[in-house]
């Protein structure tokens, strides 16, 4: 209620190009039920309880109340003095008997039962049973809090989703990127890195090359560390920003742009890769701005996108605008072995389910599901430090093992 004081006055006037009621369809979630599982509406939660309406304010004007008594819930106390009685009433009216004498609120408003809360989580503290820190959650930039499932206006069942970024520093830009650096100078002196996101940290031993979108607008952003610049989406940088990984948190500080086609041909050290001397930033179809940082690592002996998109790029580099050495060369390199599928994982997959290009999203979509499980719970390392062991060992390893050589 106190935002949107701020932003339509006391009487709460919406400019009518703001003033869009939110569709059903629009905030849920495609919940057909899967085999052997259960049928959910489609209606959301935030639907159910807002009827609705886009902002509180509309809510609370439906209960009846008027604009001066809805004003007053930009005080939090006014919360607790106002439904509880509500509460009460109706609760008699539906016939529950209750002693409502022994009634009090679970709040700091309550001193008494705030002294209790405070002396448990002390004694608590003191046993080193709870510590106090980070942790990671769903954050909410404009409340300055975390914003739980029901609190949603949209994405509920949203969950955090753990990524692992891996630094590729720039070795030579291409032509159209050199033009582009030129003109920012605050990159001078500077070390940049394409920062992709990856929840297969095991699989970077096998990078051939690395994607991005020719459609999407990259930033260059400043990270926590003075020397270092990342080339990410700038959604990717607000979500970074919270995570120690700006120069102070919440702080997003973009340097510049470049369009991901002018990316394209620029050359990059791939953590863990076969390929020592450096990879080439290739064009992808379907990378997503919201999605990781919209820079992805490829590993076609075991991603099928990954395989099907280099297999078109050497069958039609004129077509996709490329340079023939970008990606001559550069073959899959066997990184897990599978009972099913041997080392090739991904070839094997595209040839069983007669996949020719990296438009075929359905198939590879079904191939992607497949090498990802088959991979996860039977595969072996076949090269690198922790060769031998199971992926699900080494996955966690490989993970901290780039967080310690600071990749």
């Amino acid at each position: 209620i106190a935002r949107e004081l701020e932003m339509f006055g006391p009487e709460f006037a919406v400019p009518e190009e703001t003033e869009l009621e939110i569709q059903p369809s629009e905030l849920s979630v495609d919940t057909a039920p899967k085999a052997g599982g259960n049928f959910c509406g489609k209606k959301s939660k935030v639907v159910a309880k807002t009827g609705n309406k886009k902002y509180q304010f509309q809510i609370m004007q439906d209960q009846g109340m008027s604009n001066a008594e809805i004003a007053k819930f930009a005080d939090a106390e006014h919360w607790l003095q106002y439904y509880p009685p509500i509460a009460i009433d109706d609760l008699k009216a539906m016939g529950f008997k209750i002693d409502w004498r022994r009634a009090f609120l679970t709040t700091d408003h309550n001193p008494y039962y705030d002294s209790f809360a405070q002396w448990q989580f002390n004694r608590l503290r003191d046993m080193d049973k709870i510590k106090f820190g980070n942790r990671y959650t769903i954050w909410s930039a404009k409340d300055g809090q975390p914003c739980m499932d029901h609190d949603r206006q949209s994405g509920e069942g949203v969950d955090v989703q753990k990524y692992t970024c891996i630094k590729m520093q720039v070795l030579n830009w291409s032509e159209a990127a050199q033009a582009v650096i030129a003109d920012i100078l605050e990159l001078k002196g500077k070390n940049v890195f394409m920062v992709a996101a990856t929840l297969r940290p095991e699989t970077m031993y096998g990078q051939t090359n690395c994607f991005v979108g020719t459609k999407l607008t990259y930033g260059f952003f400043q990270s926590s560390m003075s020397d270092e610049v990342y080339v990410i989406t700038e959604r990717a940088a607000r979500n970074m920003a919270f995570q120690g990984l700006s120069p102070a948190n919440g702080q997003v500080v973009q340097l510049g742009t470049i369009s991901g086609q002018d990316i394209v041909g620029t050359k990059v050290n791939a953590p863990l890769s076969h390929y020592t001397d450096g990879v080439f930033m290739l064009p992808m179809d379907n990378v997503l701005a919201t999605k990781g940082t919209g820079v992805v690592t490829s590993v076609p002996s075991d991603s099928p996108d990954d395989f099907a998109t280099l297999r078109d790029l050497k069958k039609k580099a004129e077509f996709y605008g490329i340079q023939p050495e970008w990606v001559s060369g550069f073959e899959p390199v066997p990184v897990i072995s599978t009972p099913a599928y041997g080392e090739m994982i991904a070839s094997a997959l595209c040839e069983e389910l007669k996949i020719n290009s990296q438009k075929n999203r359905d198939q590879l979509a079904a191939a992607k599901d497949i090498a990802y499980k088959e991979g996860f719970y039977n595969g072996i390392m076949s090269v690198g430090e922790f060769q031998g062991q199971t992926v699900q060992e080494a996955k966690p390893r490989v993970h901290e093992q780039l967080l310690a050589s600071g990749d």
